[in-house]
């Protein structure tokens, strides 16, 4: 399930600065109230921080580039480090965090913020300042709730979990995936530089570019042109999970808005058939330009009613390739959505779970005999992912668990990995994906 915000950068792209001219920009009052009123607002969690942001800009049209790129940077800065900065604030009013946060995080001293501050505020950063973290409890070094830190403690130890933290407080890269029916990475990575943009091939995946810094890429010919699109490196690999083949029949069941359903379509060549199955008419409405651009021809979006759709049912057992990328709590996400940490919650996860198992039990319905099935999330938790495998496993008896490690390697993918993928953000530099990849055997 995508849970990128609509930016490719964590703003929208129009308001796009390099990171040095953030920290080199002289702070005016009304980019500080700004921030203000904007942080005042997502702090509700009432609705996802960048579509909150989003609404703010469009309702104040007098807000240059500059203020827009400070407020975003600012806003998502502190919702990374909420925790932390609670903490050191005492009376947390936005003001208080966003002050914290520019001075301690975001590169700016005492005496640059001091045309800003009122009456006392100076001594009271200069003593904030001065504090150490180091003796600080766990989840606020990790700056992830209790309730996050105890789901991870099954499959990592204290000092991974700070580690994870400490990663999940930095911003995501700008991954590209590139389209192999339009060009290849070298042709890609060429026309980057010609055009002065840093990048470079990523770690892992065979078809990524990592790019240097946040460029407007969404204005580039090589995205108008459909030869690239953005993706993260580990929602990439995911494909290779699938490795559909060419005049296969196959499925993404909870396609979204195409990303992963556009990568197996262009694996396959354009050829054979993939069926971009959702339930949301405005996720597969975002789909058309992009499907458009893409070039594809063997790429199908269905709009569907539910698990039990009869589009579904007409398909049953007749699928060779099945992809599950289910809807979840979207954790593995932090470093692009840290607003996600206060918007999830244990009852929010109780509701997902079922949802989760009962998606993919619908979904297995689809594959033929020899076919395979592939469940994914861009979680972190155990609940969301091997415990939904681990249940279907013992309730389909019909189904057997392939080594990831394995399936990678057949990509010439050399990951080490064991019977899951799980990809974490601190080890691997890419969002947390966990996936498994399943085959029916009769």
């Amino acid at each position: 399930m995508s849970l990128l915000p609509s930016a490719f950068c964590l703003l929208p792209s129009a308001f796009c600065l390099p990171p040095s001219a953030f920290f080199d920009m002289t702070i005016t009052a009304h980019q500080l109230a700004a921030a203000d009123a904007a942080l005042n607002e997502i702090l509700r969690f009432a609705h996802p921080a960048d579509a909150v942001l989003s609404h703010f800009f469009r309702s104040r049209r007098e807000l240059g580039q500059h203020d827009r790129a400070f407020i975003a940077e600012s806003v998502f800065g502190v919702l990374r480090r909420k925790l932390l900065l609670d903490h050191l604030a005492g009376d947390a009013t936005p003001r208080r965090l966003l002050l914290i946060w520019l001075g301690r995080f975001g590169g700016h001293s005492t005496r640059e913020l001091a045309p800003l501050l009122r009456a006392g505020e100076a001594d009271w950063l200069a003593g904030i300042k001065a504090v150490s973290v180091e003796a600080l409890p766990l989840t606020i070094q990790a700056d992830l709730p209790e309730w996050i830190v105890d789901g991870l403690r099954p499959r990592l130890s204290d000092e991974d979990i700070l580690g994870l933290g400490r990663a999940l407080q930095q911003p995501g890269p700008l991954d590209l995936r590139v389209n192999t029916f339009r060009t290849d990475r070298d042709s890609v990575l060429r026309a980057l530089a010609e055009s002065g943009i840093r990048a470079e091939p990523t770690r892992y995946s065979p078809v990524g570019v990592r790019l240097d810094g946040k460029p407007a890429i969404n204005r580039h010919t090589l995205f108008l042109d459909g030869s690239v699109e953005v993706q993260d490196e580990g929602s990439q690999l995911l494909g290779y999970l699938v490795a559909p083949r060419r005049h296969e029949l196959v499925a993404d069941f909870c396609a979204g808005a195409g990303g992963k359903a556009l990568m197996l379509g262009a694996m396959m060549n354009s050829q054979g058939r993939v069926y971009a199955f959702d339930v949301s008419p405005a996720r597969l409405a975002r789909l058309k330009p992009r499907l458009k651009r893409s070039g594809l021809s063997n790429l199908h979006p269905r709009l569907i009613r539910g698990e039990k759709d009869v589009a579904i049912k007409r398909l049953a057992g007749k699928l060779d390739r099945v992809l599950v990328d289910a809807p979840c709590s979207g954790l593995g996400t932090l470093r692009r959505n840290p607003d996600l940490k206060w918007r999830q919650s244990p009852a929010s996860l109780a509701e997902l779970t079922p949802k989760q198992a009962s998606i993919l039990n619908a979904a297995a319905t689809l594959v033929a005999s020899g076919g395979r099935l592939v469940y994914a999330t861009c979680s972190l938790l155990d609940a969301e992912n091997r415990d939904i495998v681990a249940a279907f496993l013992e309730h389909h008896t019909d189904f057997a668990l392939v080594n990831a490690g394995a399936a990678l390697r057949e990509q010439r993918i050399d990951l080490d990995m064991g019977d899951y993928l799980q990809l974490w953000p601190h080890v691997h530099g890419t969002d947390g994906f966990f996936a498994a990849v399943m085959q029916r055997t009769k």
